[in-house]
């Protein structure tokens, strides 16, 4: 102890070794304890508060926590090296700073908010905007695959709180307007005294608008907003698949005060679809041949999204084979071509044969002695 003073690291009750972290934590819980607010008239735990105060100051700057650590209080007391200005070291003009400062200005939020019954704090500037951002919106949109794929316009009904059309937003009664707040004088904000501390905190009957309402609108109740069902269009373009998301600016719930509106975000599902599945950008799709079609080729009618296209099938083709019919499938959302087709050929091997039908069968595989098990065609 020099000078009547305790070590600094034995105030905090942490080690001289001890983190950034840990030191800030010490400091939280002691100022939480014994903040003059929480003991008004106890002039003990007013000395306290500014004992930890003056510590937290020097430990919490690596300069000054040098220094301290090298030559104690003669290092950061007044006219040494360390020596700033405020009472007992301890510098009150820099709660919105950065650095360790910076972190006081936060810790002394916190107190603030445990003080007060957790008010909303103002922030840096002291005052909090009255206008508001209102509320984002998300609809859920059912597309069949036809519209995901050739993009659509979609005609939406979504409930929402838009401005109240009787007072224009504004809360007051039509023919009469904000006034003042009479409480912190149109400032958003009061300055509370407790000892030598001094502080700020957003006007409880305002909420650090500046302005209050004496005569609410009937309509919407001073709130400003009423419940309506919005009716929007919206364009789905060419080529969204399931799970994407298109946002609608401005189209979500009003803002308050003058604020600007939400946004709605447009969630894409898209239906299956009895004759078509997508893999990215390409289409695939099943096509049945007849046995015969599949060993003297043919061509056959295809179904696309855009109508029926011939395509060709060569003498000889196996089942499962994969077609592709190129630019058929789903336009790229850059706007730069499309995927593809694919059509698999499922070939159909009849069934109920005639004894006619066998005895041909027979002699076709005589002919071209192709079969691998003379007893397949022992019916």
């Amino acid at each position: 102890m020099a000078n009547g003073k305790r070590d600094y690291y034995e105030v905090l009750g942490v080690s001289r070794s001890a983190a950034e972290r840990e030191i800030k934590d010490a400091y939280r819980q002691l100022a939480l304890k014994y903040h003059p607010d929480k003991n008004q008239g106890n002039k003990e735990a007013e000395e306290k508060f500014k004992e930890i105060n003056e510590a937290y100051e020097v430990l919490s700057d690596s300069k000054k926590k040098q220094l301290y650590d090298q030559y104690g209080h003669a290092g950061v007391g007044t006219g040494g090296p360390g020596a700033g200005p405020g009472f007992g070291g301890f510098d009150f003009s820099g709660f919105g700073g950065g650095g360790a400062q910076g972190d006081l200005g936060d810790i002394f939020g916190d107190i603030l908010e445990g003080v007060f019954g957790g008010q909303q704090r103002t922030g840096r500037s002291g005052r909090r905007s009255g206008a508001a951002r209102g509320s984002d919106l998300q609809y859920d949109a059912q597309l069949e695959l036809r519209d995901a794929v050739f993009g659509t316009e979609l005609t939406l009904k979504v409930p929402r709180h838009e401005a109240c059309t009787r007072c224009g937003g504004s809360g007051a009664k039509s023919g009469t307007n904000r006034k003042t707040c009479p409480a912190c004088k149109g400032a958003g904000k009061m300055r509370m005294s407790q000892g030598f501390f001094s502080m700020v905190q957003t006007c409880p009957k305002c909420q650090g608008q500046g302005t209050v309402i004496e005569t609410p609108c009937t309509e919407c109740r001073g709130t400003g907003k009423e419940a309506k069902t919005g009716t929007i269009k919206v364009k789905i373009p060419a080529g969204v698949d399931e799970g994407s998301s298109l946002r609608v600016r401005g189209e979500g719930e009003a803002g308050e005060r003058g604020g600007p509106n939400g946004d709605l975000y447009v969630m894409i599902h898209v239906q299956r679809d009895p004759n078509f599945e997508r893999e990215g950008n390409d289409l695939i799709a099943e096509k049945h041949i007849s046995f015969a079609q599949a060993a003297l080729g043919a061509e056959i009618a295809v179904s696309t999204l855009e109508g029926n296209v011939t395509m060709k099938v060569p003498a000889g083709t196996q089942g499962h084979t994969i077609f592709k019919l190129k630019q058929k499938g789903v336009p790229y959302l850059s706007g730069k071509g499309r995927g593809d087709l694919l059509v698999k050929v499922i070939v159909d091997v009849p069934k109920n044969l005639s004894e006619k039908e066998k005895q041909l069968l027979r002699e076709f595989d005589q002919i071209n002695n192709k079969s691998s098990d003379k007893a397949f065609w022992k019916f």
